[in-house]
């Protein structure tokens, strides 16, 4: 499967990066050849390991969590989280002012940066790309650094308490050539939040799951896009109008 995989992978990378003019970039032999690839009739894209399509895209190892040898930073990530759960729903806190719950995540990632740089021998930030520049979006959200040197990457994610099992697409991976931001052998954890669907004051925020990110399986989603700027270009446009007063 990952043989297979490692050519979207890499045109992924690759095309994810500066926009092309025009369609220059990619020989139509390889085109063809991918397209052909991803209509192939039988070709399963589930239940792809994701430590795999990291192991592809970046040359770097997702570390699995060991429940023993691991216990002691991670009973004292869960300290400062059941922290930060009560630090956040305080009230005058700035996340009951957000208007959506999307906008919420970005106070807990604050949130959780600060309160782990509060730990004695650990750094938290936000990771940064090939460039050296640090950037938010895109997986994952942040970058410790235990006291021992090891990195643990960092995903908080929200989810109403009614949706645990729900099917639609909540995680997501791009991978980039200089864009991507990780970097390092590691441990990677989701921090699941856990609300009650409501927000401004009436907003709650109900518990914390870790979730190993080596024991997830993800799908692939071919998908080809353009956007306004490809499309509406000088040299496409072939006729206009515009109504008479």
């Amino acid at each position: 499967m990952l043989k297979q995989l490692l050519p979207i992978l890499a045109a992924a990378a690759l095309w994810g990066g500066a926009g092309l003019s025009r369609c220059a970039g990619a020989d139509s032999k390889d085109t063809g050849d991918l397209i052909a690839w991803l209509l192939e009739d039988g070709r399963d894209m589930r239940a792809i390991p994701f430590s795999e399509v990291l192991a592809a895209t970046t040359g770097k190892k997702i570390i699995p969590i060991d429940p023993e040898s691991d216990r002691a930073w991670l009973g004292r990530l869960g300290k400062v989280l059941d922290q930060m759960l009560a630090d956040l729903n305080d009230p005058s806190q700035g996340i009951h002012k957000a208007g959506r719950i999307n906008e919420a995540s970005r106070f807990i990632e604050d949130q959780l940066r600060l309160e782990l740089n509060q730990q004695s021998g650990w750094k938290c930030m936000v990771p940064s790309t090939a460039k050296g520049d640090e950037q938010r979006s895109g997986y994952p959200d942040l970058r410790l650094v235990l006291e021992n040197g090891d990195v643990v990457y960092l995903d908080p994610k929200l989810y109403e308490k009614d949706s645990r099992n729900s099917t639609l697409r909540t995680f997501y991976y791009e991978p980039k050539t200089t864009t991507g931001k990780i970097h390092d052998d590691a441990r990677h954890l989701l921090v699941a939040i856990r609300h009650n669907g409501k927000t401004g004051a009436d907003l709650r925020l109900l518990g914390w799951e870790l979730v190993d990110v080596s024991r997830i399986c993800v799908r692939l989603k071919a998908e080809f896009q353009a956007s306004n700027h490809d499309m509406y270009r000088k040299d496409n446009v072939v006729a206009g109008g515009t109504p008479k007063p």
